[in-house]
């Protein structure tokens, strides 16, 4: 299992963007909580479970 960024570096440097504006609250989401705090707990259970390989919910993280 590996976890790298998108590869698509226009894209990672405008949800770095908008991580740093939200206070590393996933910017693709509006409420603001721990569950949305990046890596945010969706991702965090996709990378748990064996069988998933893609994207997180804003794209800036792809698990192989």
């Amino acid at each position: 299992m590996a976890v790298r960024l998108n590869e698509d570096q226009e894209m990672v440097k405008a949800i770095k963007e908008g991580l740093k504006r939200t206070g590393g609250y996933c910017p693709c989401r509006l409420e603001r909580s721990e569950e949305n705090k990046c890596i945010c707990k969706e991702f965090r259970e996709q990378i748990a479970d064996p069988n998933y390989k893609g994207y997180c919910h804003c794209m800036l993280y792809y698990k192989d």
